[in-house]
């Protein structure tokens, strides 16, 4: 049997796994697992995003959906994979898969909204965030 990888082009975000990071249970607990989707998301935008983007506009969630595949331990290098799938009006929809090597542990879609840092009101995304992220 063949195992066929397929890689998504996008951001990569190292991360190393804290013990801070362990629960009971010996392994990252779940929610460690949401803030790197956060950190890494983050991570991609300012690396990528127009200084003045960065300055006028904020992300915030509207919706996480993440699937736990594999444990991750203490110690371990691991990658926040990132790429957007879509923007459309305020929204854009961004996938993150945590992985150690080329082993899918979590993957999670998240759809934000884009706000106008001034006002805290939705703004549309640009045809210029549109190009630079997709």
């Amino acid at each position: 049997m063949v195992k066929i990888i397929v890689v998504k082009p996008g951001f990569q975000h190292p991360i190393t796994v804290k013990p801070t990071h362990i629960d009971q249970m010996g392994h990252v607990n779940n929610v460690v697992y949401l803030q790197w989707v956060q950190d890494t998301a983050a991570a991609h935008w300012l690396s990528a995003a127009h200084p003045e983007d960065v300055k006028n506009y904020r992300w915030v969630v509207l919706r996480h959906e993440i699937d736990y595949h594999k444990p991750a331990f203490e110690g371990e290098k691991l990658t926040g994979h990132t790429w957007v799938e879509k923007m459309e009006g305020v929204k854009s929809y961004r996938w993150v898969e945590i992985r150690r090597g080329d082993q899918v542990l979590a993957r999670a879609l998240t759809t934000w909204c884009l706000l106008d840092a001034r006002t805290g009101r939705p703004a549309r995304v640009s045809e210029g965030m549109c190009q630079t992220f997709l």
